[in-house]
């Protein structure tokens, strides 16, 4: 038994279980997350100002769900349907549609901006895309 003991004090126990290239292949995720965001953030105040609203707005939390609903032309109720889960993805589906429109794209386009909005949302900000809210 005393051999046993002696063979667990000679072993190394100083790992933090956190390799280098785990740590680094974190980071590098980390950077490319935040670098997405930045984008969407970017592009979301480009789409607000276009529509003549505060570009600011895409950085306060609720106030730029409020603000998208307005560019959509919805009610301001909706931002109650968008607090209860699973009615929250119809609604947003519904409002991102209707900006789509209103910005002269394709229902398609907005199927686009929910997959991939990281490729659509500057596709729209930097395109000649005009605001014409659809009655």
């Amino acid at each position: 038994m005393s051999s046993l003991f002696a063979l667990a004090l000679l072993q190394d126990n100083t790992s933090t279980g956190v390799s280098a290239g785990g740590a680094a292949m974190g980071t590098g995720v980390a950077i490319v997350y935040f670098a997405i965001l930045l984008l969407i953030v970017i592009s979301l105040w480009k789409i607000f100002v276009k529509a003549g609203k505060p570009g600011w707005a895409a950085i306060v939390p609720i106030y730029n769900l409020i603000v998208m609903l307005e560019i959509a032309g919805k009610p301001m109720w909706w931002f109650i349907l968008m607090l209860i889960p699973f009615v929250n993805f119809i609604v947003i589906i519904i409002v991102v549609i209707a900006i789509a429109k209103n910005f002269g794209k394709s229902t398609g386009f907005a199927i686009g901006m929910i997959f991939l909005p990281f490729i659509f949302y500057p596709m729209l900000a930097f395109s000649d895309a005009k605001y014409q809210p659809v009655a």
